[in-house]
């Protein structure tokens, strides 16, 4: 175990946004062992407060689906994987075509932008005040999109993640990781958290037989394939299970810290 590569929403940050106490302890305990720790999320650069303010945590970390890379010490971007907007606006297109009640929103390496719809009616202020617009008016071609997003009305997650991602796969690489909303996390072709991670351990000299990673939901299946050591969360989508080939223990019993505290006590 020479590095290892978490997830974190499902995984190791509930939704309250705690981090248990054990868990922190466990990370710290791997990063006393000298072992490299990096988180790969779905989370913009914005959301990662957690890791800063209960972990503590002063390293990379993959953002965006792989998309972003960003260095938390300096609150830097290392690098980032943007997506051209005539992609965004074409996919956009066949969306609405498929389901003509769809709503959509932007990542850019610097903020959020959103459309009319795409949240809740009154927790618009939530987002810092963004004025919703639809994309054609608010992007901007100074704007360097990491994650398009697409938001779908009273529609099963993964049955709208299946139908949409047969129709836009030429043009983003699509996933998913709400348990409960239909909301697709699109990309450039070709990016997803294994692909980043994968480039992440080749800098550091690390073979994947040396990587342990965990996560709980479809937009980590990838990177679950790619570690020697993949651990899907019980608790986590059954796409993710079965593609990975360890189980861990389920978030709610600190899954991630029981395999961590064993495989530090292997060292």
């Amino acid at each position: 175990m020479r590095l290892i590569a978490s997830d974190l929403d499902g995984t190791i940050i509930g939704r309250d946004g705690k981090i248990s106490a054990r868990t922190v302890r466990a990370f710290k305990d791997a990063a006393s062992a000298g072992v490299e720790i990096v988180f790969v999320t779905g989370r913009p650069p914005r959301w990662l407060d957690p890791l800063r303010e209960q972990i503590g945590h002063e390293g990379t970390v993959i953002c965006s689906n792989g998309a972003v890379v960003y260095d938390l010490v300096r609150s830097e971007v290392i690098s980032a994987k943007t997506l051209p907007h005539t992609n965004i606006f074409q996919a956009r297109q066949i969306i609405l075509r498929l389901h003509p009640r769809a709503t959509f929103a932007a990542e850019t390496t610097f903020g959020f932008q959103l459309e009319p719809g795409f949240v809740e009616q009154g927790s618009v202020e939530l987002l810092d005040g963004i004025e919703p617009m639809l994309l054609e008016q608010s992007l901007t071609e100074g704007d360097a999109v990491v994650k398009f997003l697409a938001r779908g009305r009273d529609l099963d997650p993964d049955a709208f993640l299946a139908e949409v991602q047969d129709a836009v796969s030429h043009l983003v690489a699509v996933t998913h990781s709400a348990p409960t909303v239909a909301l697709l996390e699109m990309a450039q072709p070709g990016i997803n958290k294994a692909v980043t991670l994968a480039g992440y351990a080749s800098s550091l000299n690390i073979d994947p037989q040396d990587v342990i990673a965990f996560g709980d939901m479809p937009n980590d299946i990838e990177m679950l394939e790619w570690a020697g050591h993949g651990y899907a969360m019980a608790s986590g989508h059954p796409e993710a299970i079965g593609a990975a080939r360890y189980q861990a223990p389920a978030f709610a019993d600190d899954g991630v810290a029981q395999i961590l505290e064993a495989r530090l006590a292997e060292l």
